[in-house]
């Protein structure tokens, strides 16, 4: 059976990239255009995975990062923070808050699947 990955990005260009190069991985790929999506799509299949853009409308990557970890718990599933937001404040706030890992955009195939591999996931 296929992982699954949640790809949680407001733009749907960065969200097919992302289904391209990790559907050549063997994931299959689910998506959410904003974070309150997202945890609606966790409630109801919880994926292998997430790959989750910061800035988003409605609910931010941090918010439904924080609002995951309240409702699953600290490790399930790995969040991999993919986002334009680079200096060490966000990149901190983003692991202290359960993410493993932070991917910064734009992003081509080997740095996905480097820091996919550096998670475990790959």
């Amino acid at each position: 059976m296929a992982r699954t990955c949640l790809v949680v990005d407001d733009s749907r260009v960065v969200r097919k990239v992302a289904r391209r190069i990790l559907e050549g991985q063997g994931f299959r790929v689910v998506e959410a255009q904003d974070g309150r999506e997202a945890l609606d799509s966790c409630r109801a299949a919880m994926p292998g995975c997430v790959l989750l853009d910061w800035n988003m409308p409605v609910m931010d990557g941090l918010e439904f990062l924080q609002a995951l970890r309240a409702e699953f718990g600290p490790d399930n599933p790995p969040v991999v923070f993919c986002t334009t937001e680079n200096d060490v404040t966000h990149i901190e706030l983003a692991i202290t808050s359960g993410a493993q890992e932070f991917i910064m955009k734009p992003f081509d195939e080997d740095i996905l699947v480097g820091k996919f591999a550096q998670v475990g996931l790959l």
